[in-house]
């Protein structure tokens, strides 16, 4: 069966993480000690003894899992011969998942979320961003809301998780507004998101600006396996089209669904989520039921992938 490869961003990550991993397979703390190198910041130590809130702080986080998720894959790739037919990655995943591509170098992909992270904190101070899921309402429902909650301020639309599953981000006040008129017109659920910044909307820009002579700079080789943008779901093989879509990644929306359902028209049948956590594979199984969605971060579940 055709497999699709997926890692995860921000939000999978925990204290603690890949440790059951680490304990059988030494790519894994090797992998976390040539990313630390990168940044000179020992990120094995932090993802196991934290404290959570330094592993919390975005500019770590970025790094972090972009380490884990090449963990997993180096180790997926010495215990199997399948190979992916399609990779993508959810926000701060998709660095990974074009580093597993090798169209962009490992260590320099370090360097750059880590960069990545200082910037987006920096864009907008802690506080004044906000993040929140709404469940419940289709994708144009949740746009109208945040269109009518916006007033002088920025709210939007920021990640097409699943149906029924629309992450909004903007400025702190507006996101509480747009919340409000979630619930009013039939929201099931709206759930503040513990972030301290606004990812993928326009407060972003700067950062993104601010970041693009580094992503221009960075270097791109042609890729081993398709890479889907978060953007559109497109894959590039332009080094300067790649470095845009990664700019323009900070500020336009994750369309996951959308790149979920790309993957199965490519005839991807197994999906397997690479790094700490099942949020992805959750998102998936809302998608399309119909492909097998798996996730690897300790030996049981990747002794079920293997298995597939």
């Amino acid at each position: 069966m055709s497999l699709g490869v997926i890692f995860p961003g921000q939000g999978s990550q925990s204290v603690g993480m890949l440790s059951e991993l680490a304990e059988e397979f030494p790519v894994i703390q090797s992998t976390f000690d040539e990313a630390s190198s990168a940044i000179d910041v020992d990120l094995w130590q932090m993802s196991q003894q934290g404290p959570e809130e330094d592993l919390n702080q975005t500019h770590n986080t970025q790094p972090a899992l972009l380490a884990a998720g090449i963990a997993v894959w180096r180790l997926w790739q010495q215990e199997s011969r399948r190979q992916p037919l399609v990779m993508a990655g959810h926000s701060l995943g998709e660095y990974t998942a074009l580093v597993a591509a090798g169209v962009i170098d490992f260590k320099m992909a370090v360097s750059l979320v880590a960069e990545r992270g200082r910037l987006m904190q920096r864009a907008v101070p802690a506080g004044e961003g906000a993040m929140a899921a709404v469940l419940g309402l289709d994708d144009q429902e949740v746009v109208n809301v945040c269109e009518s909650a916006a007033q002088d301020q920025i709210v939007s639309a920021v990640n097409f998780n699943s149906p029924g599953q629309v992450v909004i981000a903007g400025n702190a006040m507006a996101v509480e507004r747009a919340g409000e008129l979630a619930t009013a017109a039939g929201a099931s659920k709206v759930i503040p998101l513990p972030v301290s910044v606004p990812s993928h909307c326009a407060l972003m820009k700067p950062a993104a600006m601010e970041l693009q002579g580094s992503l221009d700079a960075a270097g791109y080789a042609a890729a081993s396996v398709p890479v889907l943008h978060n953007i559109d779901a497109n894959e590039r093989e332009d080094a300067a089209e790649i470095a845009l879509a990664l700019q323009q990644q900070l500020y336009r929306p994750v369309r996951w669904t959308q790149t979920i359902l790309e993957m199965q028209k490519r005839g991807v049948e197994q999906l397997i989520e690479m790094g700490p956590g099942r949020v992805l594979t959750g998102l998936n199984r809302r998608i399309d039921r119909k492909i097998a969605a798996v996730c690897v971060f300790n030996p049981k579940s990747l002794g079920k992938a293997l298995a597939l």
